[in-house]
């Protein structure tokens, strides 16, 4: 079986692959709310450097991503070197930071920084919270859900890192066939494994949380644990579609297609508040088709128009039939998708506007065209200034 070689990241990409994970600033917040300081960070350090990735900063501490501090005036240089949490709510009166020389050069009262770790045991850097005020909190439970939002950024940091890697490889690859044994060894190994781990941390976190706020946290947990799971299938689909000759299908005849529709517009929508989303259209008669993959095209159809649409206007998802085909269609406003793009947009690892940085791997739309194709069908987009953006899936009624 092959393994991509993992390769460490300079200082810059660190930077940049931080930016790119959307849970961050999500997990900052967190970080601040369970904490009650007012600093927060994610932090390369390096036997030479430490640097700021992302920041979340009610202090006025002064630092943005991609700044430096002293790396001898940090505890995160004490952490890079043994590995443990730094945990403490009142420098001024404890035994060993009220002269310790972060504390005072700072002028800090409370803080807490917890390892990093990579998938090959490597350090990372920190994630860390600081205050100039003295903080009450239960170190036990800080430092145990800390350490888990760091798991969290190490195994996002492996998807985003192992999912370039792998376009690259597949690149080079092309023409061989060891593309399949790549993903699958990526997928079954280097990311599945620390996805259950963190799942199961946060099945033990949930009874346990008696606050709001706690609750709240849990929830965000469950939200990025969602996500990676997401991600992973993407790569899976992406897997056994181009490589394993198609996204597999289990159609089956039923009466509900517009219930299955109606499931997962509600879907998107409630994670999409106060963005319209309007079904059209009625079905008398049935349709073979395989539920889970049909709300899963319809899915990546919705949230790529919500994505890329006008914020004020509603997403029109319609439906029609005919007597050996049902078609639907996905319509957005907003501006129109480049034209020398409509040709790629159902390529793997394409987005329609490859300018700004999104969420997510660019594989939604190739795996609808293979949902689509696993159902006899296909899909087809057509998007201008005037008409907007339609995305047309069409499919024979039966298999």
């Amino acid at each position: 079986m092959t393994e991509l070689p993992y390769t460490p990241l300079s200082i810059e990409e660190s930077v940049e692959a931080i930016s790119q994970l959307d849970i961050i600033p999500t997990m900052l917040d967190t970080v601040c709310r369970l904490t009650g300081m007012r600093f927060a960070a994610v932090a390369r350090v390096t036997e030479k450097r430490w640097t700021a990735c992302s920041v979340l900063d009610r202090l006025d501490f002064g630092l943005k991503p991609g700044d430096d501090l002293k790396l001898e005036s940090t505890i995160c240089d004490e952490i890079r070197q043994h590995h443990q949490p730094v945990i403490f709510g009142h420098a001024s009166t404890h035994p060993v930071f009220s002269t310790h020389h972060t504390p005072r050069h700072y002028g800090l009262e409370s803080y807490v920084s917890v390892p990093i770790i990579t998938r090959d045991g490597s350090f990372f850097g920190t994630l860390c919270a600081i205050d100039s005020q003295p903080r009450d909190f239960d170190e036990g439970t800080i430092v145990s859900t800390l350490t888990l939002f760091a798991s969290l950024i190490a195994s996002n940091l492996a998807l985003e890192t192992r999912a370039q890697d792998a376009e690259a490889a597949l690149q080079a690859e092309v023409d061989t066939g060891t593309m399949r044994e790549t993903f699958l060894a990526i997928v079954g190994h280097d990311l599945r494994s620390p996805l259950q781990g963190a799942r199961l941390i946060a099945d033990e976190l949930a009874p346990l949380q008696q606050t709001d706020r706690a609750k709240r946290l849990v929830t965000h947990l469950d939200n990025s644990i969602k996500r990676m799971a997401r991600l992973i299938d993407d790569i899976m689909d992406f897997a056994r579609g181009r490589l394993g000759g198609g996204v597999p299908m289990d159609r089956v005849e039923r009466h509900d297609f517009l219930d299955v529709l109606r499931l997962a517009v509600d879907e998107v929508a409630s994670g999409h508040p106060g963005r319209p989303v309007v079904l059209r259209g009625t079905l008398e008669r049935p349709v073979s088709f395989d539920s889970d993959r049909m709300r899963q095209l319809l899915a990546n159809l919705l949230n790529n128009a919500i994505t890329y649409g006008e914020p004020t206007r509603p997403i029109t998802l319609t439906v029609t039939e005919a007597e050996q085909e049902v078609a639907i269609s996905v319509h957005n406003d907003g501006e129109p998708i480049a034209p020398d793009m409509i040709d790629h947009l159902f390529d793997p690892f394409v987005r329609p506007d490859p300018q700004t940085p999104r969420p997510g791997l660019g594989l939604g739309l190739f795996i609808a065209s293979e949902i689509a194709r696993g159902h006899g069908g296909a899909i087809s987009v057509k998007s201008s200034q005037e008409g907007g953006t339609r995305f047309e899936v069409r499919f024979p009624r039966f298999s």
